[in-house]
């Protein structure tokens, strides 16, 4: 089978790297040359765990090739993935145009039957625009050319990205004809030989899992926040209590840990994309509203400790931040909580010095020389008056404490994902601050 993937962001290129490693043949598509003529000499523009090699393997064994046109591939492929951006208006909701242009260079070119499919995170109602579109470029041209249209969202965690896609827990797949059922159950047979989970929905409903799921984990995550910030005001350890709601089989432990806030690319943006939605249908989500306010708050949460520790006096304090990313294993900082807290330092009046394995180069790309990069984690914290940990990267998680003890001015921890003992480090003679506790 021959599919085209068109967007070689984060999902388009994990998706077709994925597919080729199973024996497809991909071709991954995006308008950006420079992008193109980068990945055509091997270089990756994204990080993720594993893809590098994985990426020129199936390169250099003739199944993944990359190209600036979509027409260069049309009319020897079955299926044409969508995995183009759909970045937030200014209302919050999803910006469409990318995955409409795209429906309307498929209409201006097919020749043969083949199947347009959203991969995109879109809103529901989004493959019914599709389907118009091409249908009035097809109108345009005075042929009658027969299609699909399909939905079939990602749930890829970005550093755990193929793992997730070569042994999925469940695909989703929203159709509207039995052709287009067969064609992507095939397409998907490799990745389910143990167990066939895909599970076949109408294009709606599809469309709707997608906000659905990642809103429900927004969700869990921010109520988790609230009930820590009210464990610190009534003496409670937010450790015990997320340990006892865990063990109880109707609720599980997954997405119950407190911390410093949720960013990345997804759960932001559909929450946000989500709620406009409804709005547009005349209904208020009061649930999710309530998830994005708490979210934003928590944002804050490591800055407002710093502050209360110091009385307000933060003017020329030097302040340690480790992790820039909005999770370990990538360097996305979509959203990340790190650029609130030192947007916040910088206007208190701080001297900020950071380190992050992987985000520092994308964090000067974003943000330039407002702060200092350390070259490692120990020269982050030199002379420091505090270290905030924000991203709980593995080589954090056990640090030489003998060492901040000597190099930090002040023994002050701000830990915002909850990784370190208080016993221990109060022996060590280190102030610690965390989350719930």
């Amino acid at each position: 089978m021959k599919i085209a993937i068109v967007g070689t962001g984060y999902v388009g290129l994990v998706s077709g790297t994925c597919f080729a490693e199973m024996g497809v043949d991909v071709t991954c598509v995006d308008i950006n040359e420079e992008k193109i003529k980068t990945l055509q000499n091997g270089e990756i523009p994204i990080y993720e765990p594993g893809l590098d090699e994985m990426v020129l393997r199936n390169v250099r064994e003739g199944r993944l090739h990359f190209t600036t046109h979509l027409t260069d591939c049309l009319d020897e492929v079955d299926i044409v993935f969508s995995a183009v951006g759909t970045p937030p208006d200014e209302d919050g909701s999803a910006d469409l145009q990318y995955v409409l242009a795209v429906a309307r260079t498929f209409g201006r070119n097919i020749k043969k039957y083949t199947i347009l499919v959203t991969k995109s995170t879109v809103p529901v109602g989004t493959a019914r625009k599709v389907k118009a579109a091409v249908q009035e470029e097809l109108a345009k041209r005075g042929v009658d050319i027969p299609f699909d249209v399909a939905s079939n969202p990602e749930f890829l965690k970005e550093g755990a990205a193929i793992k997730d896609f070569m042994s999925p827990d469940r695909v989703v797949v929203g159709v509207e004809s039995e052709q287009a059922q067969e064609m992507m159950s095939r397409l998907y047979r490799p990745f389910m030989l143990q167990n066939f989970r895909v599970i076949f929905t109408d294009i709606p409903s599809a469309e709707m899992i997608k906000y659905a799921a990642n809103s429900m984990l927004a969700t869990r995550i921010s109520f988790m926040n609230d009930i820590a910030n009210l464990c610190e005001l009534v003496g409670a350890d937010v450790n015990m209590v997320r340990k006892g709601i865990g063990s109880d089989s109707r609720i599980g432990s997954k997405f119950l840990y407190p911390g410093c806030g949720y960013g990345g690319s997804c759960f932001p943006k559909d929450v946000k994309a989500l709620i406009k939605t409804a709005e547009k249908s005349g209904y208020q989500m009061k649930v999710l509203q309530a998830v994005e306010e708490v979210n934003e708050a928590q944002k804050t949460v490591l800055f407002r400790k710093l502050s209360q520790y110091y009385g307000g006096e933060l003017s020329g304090k030097t302040v340690a931040l480790w992790g820039l990313s909005f999770k370990p294993e990538t360097d996305d900082m979509r959203e990340a909580t790190s650029l609130i807290t030192i947007k916040l330092l910088n206007e208190a009046g701080c001297r900020v010095r950071v380190f992050d394995p992987v985000a520092m180069e994308e964090c000067r790309r974003r943000i330039g020389d407002i702060v200092e990069y350390a070259d490692d984690m120990y020269e982050a914290v030199l002379d420091a008056d505090a270290l905030l940990m924000l991203t709980e990267w593995k080589q954090f998680r056990l640090p030489s404490w003998n060492v901040l003890k000597k190099t930090m001015n002040h023994p002050l921890i701000i830990d915002g994902r909850n990784i370190y003992e208080v016993d221990e480090l109060k022996k060590l003679g280190f102030t610690y601050l965390c989350i719930g506790r």
